[in-house]
């Protein structure tokens, strides 16, 4: 009877090594390859919840026919809509501490009139670590759209 003690199949511990390295290589790979695709996700996200509330405020405006005040607070990174008169608060938005809003040709603080124009026109900037994007009110029905710059 002849016992063969090399017929044990399996993997030496440099062999898995070598298997293990080449898994985490390629899943880190994967991993930062698909970063600059999550802050795209996180800006567009952010960009179509402002673009909705300011069409809500605006349709609350007109539907209420009241003033409603648009406040945007970025040192605590929210922004709130209310009712200008009675000050009764419609709808308050935390967003992410990656957005910095700074002023353009408007304050960070206008509203909707009760016919849905706004009370002024111009531009305000939606800062993040790589993009500007400008925000635009035209003159007239209230109109308004996202840019980037």
């Amino acid at each position: 009877m002849h016992l063969n003690l090399h017929s044990q199949k399996g993997f030496t511990l440099a062999e898995s090594l070598i298997v293990l390295t080449i898994f985490i290589t390629l899943s880190s790979v994967t991993i930062f390859s698909l970063k600059p695709q999550q802050t795209m996700v996180e800006d567009e996200a952010f960009l179509t919840q402002l673009q909705a509330d300011l069409y809500y405020a605006q349709n609350y405006a007109i539907a209420h026919q009241n003033e409603v005040l648009v406040i945007f607070i970025p040192n605590q990174y929210r922004y709130k809509m209310s009712e200008h008169k009675e000050l009764k608060t419609i709808l308050e938005r935390k967003y992410s501490k990656s957005f910095y809003l700074t002023e353009g040709s408007i304050p960070l603080t206008f509203k909707f009139l009760p016919n849905g124009n706004v009370s002024g026109f111009g531009s305000f900037f939606i800062r993040t670590e790589k993009k500007t994007y400008r925000l635009t009110i035209m003159i007239g029905r209230g109109r308004f759209y996202v840019k980037e710059q």
